[in-house]
């Protein structure tokens, strides 16, 4: 058996398709997994800390360090801006370990462009009917938002063809367990 070879992975997919709490099951059972802290220009939601959850920055910061070429990826979503520091991936890269970035489907192909060797999985859900119930379930959008998300997500599923790996988030734990064995497949190689 050789070594395992860090690795940044991309997961991204539709918003609602449960790409962070599968994140998180697959960090509670990798827990060498790093993980970077995105920044938004979104407002904090209930629960959620600056620097923990999100780096929290004005619209004029966020544009001063796009300027500056700090970001790995960003792009405008939902009418806010998230992005990924490249200090984030350098400080993990550089700690050994692989690293597991989640963000967007615009942002998931940046990377792709600035890091070639990087694995791109997408999250899909098992229909858009059942996207918009988790969605909905969420009590976070108002129809016009539910709208434009589901919208969005038709066109990025017409992207899947652009990743390495698909999971269909359908059975919880069954996912969780596709997205280890693919983690730990793209170590081994």
């Amino acid at each position: 058996m050789g070594e395992a070879t860090s690795k940044l992975f991309v997961v991204s997919g539709p918003s609602g398709a449960g790409k962070g709490t599968l994140v998180a099951r697959v960090r509670a059972e990798l827990p060498n997994l790093g993980l970077t802290v995105s920044a938004t220009t979104r407002s904090p939601r209930a629960g959620e800390v600056d620097g923990t959850s999100y780096y929290f920055l004005t619209p004029d910061e966020f544009q001063r360090r796009v300027d500056a070429g700090e970001f790995i990826e960003w792009a405008h979503v939902h009418g806010n801006c998230y992005g990924t520091l490249k200090s984030e991936v350098e400080r993990n890269l550089s700690a050994g370990s692989s690293l597991i970035l989640e963000i967007d489907v615009q942002g998931a192909l940046q990377v792709r462009e600035r890091m070639p060797e990087a694995v791109l999985i997408f999250i899909k859900p098992p229909s858009l009917e059942v996207l918009a119930e988790r969605l909905r379930g969420r009590g976070t959008e108002t129809e016009e938002s539910l709208a434009l998300r589901l919208a969005n997500a038709e066109r990025e599923l017409a992207l899947i063809d652009r990743y390495d790996e698909v999971v269909v988030n359908d059975d919880l734990d069954e996912a969780v367990r596709a997205l280890i064995g693919i983690i730990k497949n793209h170590e081994r190689s």
